[in-house]
Order: C-alpha cells, then sequence, then structure tokens
C-alpha cells in the first residue's frame, strides 16, 4: 500500500509526464500548488516509488518517468475522469444526430472523430458476424459470362462482386437462383451461409436447376464474408506525432500491426464488458509494449456488437480517453439500435 504522500506524488508525476512526455524531477513536483512538499522529500518519496517499481529513471537524466506498474495503480486508483469539453460534445452530437444510413459509415465516422479528439489512433470493430444477416441477394448480368452478385446485410452494408457464369446457365435458371437464395437465406447470419449453401442451398439448386454442380462454386465466391469489413481504423499515422515514437522502426512495427487484420481481431477477442485498460507489457502483442490500449465493448439490450479501442502511447490523457470512449460506446449502442429493433 503507498502512502497518501506517495499517492500525491505518483499522481503528480504521472500528470506532468502525460503533459510534457519529458522526465519529472523534484523541483518541478515541488512547484505544484497541489503538493506541498520540499524538494528533498519529494526526492526520497520518489527514490522509493522507484525501488516499489512504480516509477523509472532514464539513464541520461535525474527525473522520473512512470513504470507499467505505475501507470496501472495511476488507472486503478488515481486517475480522475475529465469532464468532456463543450467543443467535443459538439462533434459527439453531431455524429448522434448525422444521417448515416449504413452501419460501416456510423463506425468509420466514430473512428475519425475519435482520433481526432484524442490525437491518438481509434480501432473499432464492427458488429460481430453472427449479428450480420443476409437481407437480399441480387444477380445481375453483365454479359454471357460474367453478373454482378449484390449482397445486402440487414446492417445496410451493400456489397458488389464480379462473377463468373457456367456456360449452361440461362436467364431462367438465374432467376430461379435468385428466387431460391432470398427465400432460403434472407435473415441467416453471414457466417453460416456458406453451411446452408452446400446443404440445403445444394439441395434446392439440384431439383430445380440443371447443371447445378459449377453453380455451387460461383455462389461460394459470391457468399465469401470479408473480415475486412470488420476492423475500421482512425487517425493511424497519430503515433508519428508522439515524442516516444521518434525511432522509424518502432512506428513501423506498429503501423505494420493495424494493417494485420486477423491479429487486430485476435487482440480484441475475448474482451470482458465495460472499459478495459491494458498498459504496455500487459498487452499481448511486442510492436504495442510501449503502447497503451483502452477498449470499451458497445451494446445493445446487453448484447456486446462490437468494439471501440484507443491506441497511444503508455503517455496517454487516461482521464480523456475513458471518458470519451465511455461516451461513444453509449451512444454508439443507441445509435445503431435501430438497425436491431
Amino acid at each position: 500500500m503507498l502512502s497518501d504522500r506517495q499517492r500525491m506524488i505518483l499522481n503528480a508525476i504521472v500528470d506532468d509526464y502525460i503533459r510534457s512526455a519529458e522526465p519529472v524531477g523534484s523541483r518541478s513536483i515541488s512547484k505544484r500548488g497541489d503538493v506541498g512538499f520540499s524538494p528533498a522529500t519529494i526526492r526520497n518519496e520518489m527514490a522509493d516509488l522507484e525501488e516499489l517499481g512504480f516509477l523509472e529513471q532514464p539513464h541520461t537524466s535525474a527525473g522520473r518517468v512512470p513504470s507499467t506498474k505505475g501507470y496501472r495503480y495511476y488507472v486503478d486508483h488515481l486517475v480522475k475522469l475529465g469532464e468532456v469539453k463543450e467543443s467535443d460534445l459538439d462533434m459527439v452530437r453531431s455524429f448522434v444526430t448525422g444521417k448515416m444510413n449504413q452501419m460501416e459509415q456510423v463506425i468509420q465516422h466514430t473512428a475519425m472523430i475519435l482520433s481526432n479528439l484524442t490525437n491518438y489512433t481509434s480501432i473499432l470493430l464492427g458488429p460481430e458476424l453472427f449479428q450480420t444477416s443476409l437481407k437480399h441477394f441480387g444477380l445481375v448480368p453483365l454479359n454471357e459470362s460474367s453478373a454482378v452478385a449484390i449482397i445486402v446485410t440487414n446492417t445496410g452494408h451493400v456489397e458488389n462482386r464480379t462473377v463468373s457464369i457456367p456456360p449452361e446457365l440461362n436467364m431462367d435458371d438465374m432467376a430461379k437462383v435468385v428466387n431460391i437464395l432470398n427465400t432460403k437465406l434472407v435473415g441467416v447470419p453471414i457466417v453460416r451461409l456458406k453451411a446452408k449453401l452446400y446443404s440445403e442451398i445444394g439441395q434446392e439448386l439440384e431439383r430445380h436447376v440443371d447443371h447445378f454442380e459449377g453453380l455451387l462454386g460461383v455462389l461460394d465466391s459470391a457468399l465469401t464474408n470479408d473480415e475486412e469489413h470488420r476492423v475500421f481504423l482512425g487517425g493511424t499515422t497519430n503515433m508519428l506525432t508522439q515524442p516516444e515514437f521518434k525511432d522509424v522502426d518502432k512506428v513501423k512495427t506498429i503501423l505494420d500491426l493495424l494493417e494485420e487484420t486477423p491479429t487486430i481481431m485476435k487482440m480484441f477477442s475475448g474482451l470482458p464488458s465495460g472499459i478495459q485498460v491494458r498498459i504496455g507489457t500487459e498487452n499481448d502483442h511486442k510492436a504495442i509494449s510501449d503502447c497503451s490500449l483502452i477498449t470499451a465493448t458497445y451494446s445493445i439490450d446487453g448484447e456486446a456488437l462490437g468494439t471501440i479501442g484507443i491506441l497511444g502511447p503508455t503517455r496517454m490523457d487516461y482521464g480523456k480517453v475513458i471518458s470519451l470512449i465511455d461516451l461513444m460506446s453509449k451512444d454508439m449502442g443507441k445509435l445503431l439500435s435501430k438497425w436491431y429493433k
């Protein structure tokens, strides 16, 4: 357990380091009106905090910086959630009242707002695959050998894919295929479309369409789910503005990670509801061992639909980010509920 004085000094060091990105010395802490201790007293307490693992001393400086353990104590016991500024609230309100007719627009806009307000990188995972179902399937011929497959989901997402058409498939058969798929697959979760295709749909096509075997391959490619649509990023280059990341190689490993959709999905998988803060080496991936990741799920009626995350240096403004993520995740749930009611 830390004494009240140690807690006060640790809190002051973290606050100063977040603002300045420079190691914090005892003299600068003593000048704060809310501390009230001499530099000598503060130096002794800083030495004890360093021995306990809450502070670190860069080899080139007499000042101290928070360690991962120090940040963790700060987030768990000391951080004050700041009031969201009126200008920031105006941006959030514009998001809530905006007329966006696709879920993807909502999520992309959220990513942009969060990266602008925090100057960090925002990462959003769209609704889980089992929440997204087929609303309509269309097949529009382009010529004798190709057509455009149109997939519309219940979330408002529309996807067009060009597919090859078997030479033996005529216009009447194509109309039958479209009718069968809209009869059998509407309302089926996207993640289960292929299973249905090779069981129930395959049997139906065999009864009504000649040479149906070649058609199954065409429909397979048309109904393939693209997981890239589930991950949305905002402010990916914001890391370049942070003093900690002047090392080009270090930034490159982070930017490379942000391009790996499966890795990001793994980082976000299994997160409990509510706000979660992972600091420095608490993150599983080495590329972000000098970063903090703050996440929150957005839900409707208690059922999680997706996740909002902010990635920044460990020297991030935790109070501001936690407040914004909490506000935005709640508003996301309200705004997206129209697709699920």
